[in-house]
């Protein structure tokens, strides 16, 4: 049952958010600087930590997984929508960051999957 990682997720979204304000008013801008991120270093060390010490049960360390798979591409998704009116009042520059970064990942992800040696049981 993935309901188990939930409170861990929660803590450490919530903790991470409290960071990423304080960094943010450290530097002096008034909002969040990187608090999805420290979130999600948060909850891998803190998995890590409970993993090494016996304190995490497989079923609760599947729902952290879970949740980490899941957290990152809605995070994703939320920051593009709110880079989109950004990026469009950019100009052209935005709109080629954005096309550059696509096609570099695109390549990278390539790149991985023909150096990855092919399974012997699939063949």
């Amino acid at each position: 049952m993935v309901i188990y990682g939930t409170a861990l997720l929660a803590f450490c979204h919530a903790l991470g958010i409290v960071l990423g304000d304080l960094l943010g008013h450290a530097l002096g801008m008034k909002t969040n600087v990187g608090g999805v991120g420290i979130a999600m270093l948060l909850l891998i060390l803190l998995r890590l930590w409970l993993h090494k010490y016996g304190r995490l049960c497989a079923t609760s360390e599947s729902g952290v997984n879970y949740w980490g798979a899941i957290y990152i591409p809605v995070v994703v998704a939320m920051a593009m929508q709110q880079n989109v009116v950004s990026a469009l009042h950019g100009g052209p520059m935005a709109l080629l960051a954005a096309v550059g970064s696509v096609l570099v990942c695109g390549l990278f992800i390539s790149f991985i999957n023909r150096a990855e040696k092919p399974d012997s049981k699939t063949s």
